[in-house]
């Protein structure tokens, strides 16, 4: 199982609304996460930094997403909220693990 971490940030004044977006958040959105693999996926904010947690077997499962049309609605709802590509697709940062105990 591969562990996938990476941080994101928000555009200020959008803490709550994001919060409800993703309290909120679209089932068939979740479906398509799920059939791609991923579980235990969480996401943790301090201040405007927001640090994503992820667990998938294969992480080259991942790199098919950006092309769902779903994904890329998601990120259109999203995009207002935080910084983004062009594309829409949320800025990611790459964490890389400095530690893990089971």
């Amino acid at each position: 199982m591969a562990r996938v971490g990476f941080k994101m940030q928000l555009k200020a004044g959008n803490e709550a609304e994001y919060k409800r977006r993703h309290d909120e958040v679209w089932p068939n959105l979740q479906q398509l996460l799920k059939e791609t693999g991923i579980g235990n996926y969480s996401i943790f904010r301090d201040g405007l930094t927001l640090f994503a947690y992820l667990e998938i077997d294969d992480p080259a499962r991942l790199l098919p997403l950006p092309q769902e049309e779903l994904m890329r609605q998601w990120w259109r709802y999203m995009e207002p909220l935080m910084e983004c590509n062009p594309d829409a697709s949320p800025v990611v940062v790459p964490l890389e693990e400095a530690f893990h105990m089971d």
